[in-house]
């Protein structure tokens, strides 16, 4: 037999033995999660309805988690603690209209930290979409959640409402976030801009986490011209996403008017003279120290240009203020109607 000769035609077999391969490896890791869930669904259900119908206490969870691990010596994911996490999760989300539709979309692990982690319907509701959407694995879920990004998106200042085109808009909503946690550039609470700038550029692949998912770093200091005159943008991204440049303008003091219509300029040039054809326009993002919200709304009101307001802090919690600013039942039926067109 002659030895076989590895040429063109073969490689492309391989890369479609391959991609065959990866996709059924991915086919049944869905399958796996789909039967443990419908499994833990299950039990959680028999257990409630036991200890309802027959009065049973609490005793029979640590009863029939010993008799599952001697039918099924070595069996992992039924300790007391987990068979009780299955009868809060059928217990708390069947009670739910929007969380029960959403039992299948992420796997068990992600489930338990939401339902430890996460007490409202509503913000459990973004967490699951938001996993989905990103492919979130647990440890990144717990980082969102620790970072109160549920909050952050929900009170982002923008004026994409008014600026973007429909068919991308909400996309952008999402790209926002009201406040970024910086606390891995390790500076001092007095800090200039430029050392601001430096921190975020050597720690580029953390900003870029931070930041969101499609962000990709296009360069610092930024040179554009208008006339004689030459300036720069502190931070040029690339989203990915949403096909556009974004620039940041970073302040370490508290937002002014004035910053919008800086903004406003840098976009202006930017989509004349650096976005190329096929890219959608410029949005701009404004990261300072702080900002008072009904200024920044005044600011955004008349602007042309796509611009967000954000701030950024190096401590770990978030503000108490916070609370009270949290949207109506209404608005946030509308920033949930976003997350779910946008996983569809």
């Amino acid at each position: 037999m002659a030895d076989f000769i590895v040429n063109s035609d073969y490689h492309t077999f391989l890369q479609e033995v391959t991609n065959r391969i990866r996709i059924a490896q991915y086919e049944a890791m869905k399958a796996v999660n789909y039967y443990q869930l419908e499994l833990y669904w299950y039990l959680g259900q028999q257990i409630l309805a036991k200890q309802r119908d027959l009065g049973w206490g609490k005793s029979v969870v640590e009863q029939l988690s010993k008799d599952i691990q001697n039918a099924f010596p070595g069996i992992r994911g039924f300790s007391p603690r987990n068979l009780w996490m299955m009868r809060q999760w059928v217990e708390e989300y069947s009670a739910s209209e929007i969380l029960q539709p959403l039992v299948a979309e992420i796997g068990w692990s992600h489930h338990q930290q939401i339902i430890n982690k996460c007490k409202d319907d509503r913000e459990r509701e973004f967490y699951i979409l938001m996993a989905k959407k990103f492919g979130w694995t647990k440890d990144v879920l717990i980082h969102q959640i620790e970072n109160k990004t549920y909050e952050k998106y929900l009170l982002n200042q923008t004026n994409f409402d008014q600026t973007l085109p429909e068919k991308y808009k909400n996309q952008a909503i999402l790209a926002i976030k009201d406040e970024y946690q910086f606390g891995f550039l390790e500076l001092a609470d007095q800090h200039a801009e430029r050392e601001l700038e430096h921190a975020i550029v050597h720690h580029i692949r953390i900003f870029l986490s931070e930041m969101g998912n499609y962000f990709s770093f296009v360069g610092n200091q930024f040179r554009i011209q208008a006339g004689d005159k030459e300036y720069f943008i502190d931070l040029l991204l690339f989203h990915r996403k949403l096909n556009c440049l974004v620039a940041i303008d970073l302040k370490i003091g508290e937002f002014t008017p004035e910053m919008a219509g800086k903004m406003q300029f840098y976009l202006n040039i930017l989509n004349d003279q650096v976005r190329e054809e096929h890219e959608n326009p410029a949005i701009g993002i404004i990261i300072c120290k702080s900002k008072d919200r009904m200024i920044v709304e005044y600011a955004l009101r008349e602007s042309r240009q796509p611009i967000g307001v954000a701030t950024y802090t190096i401590q770990q919690q978030l503000p108490d203020k916070w609370k009270k600013l949290l949207p109506s039942a209404e608005q946030l039926e509308k920033h949930f109607k976003l997350i779910q067109q946008l996983n569809q």
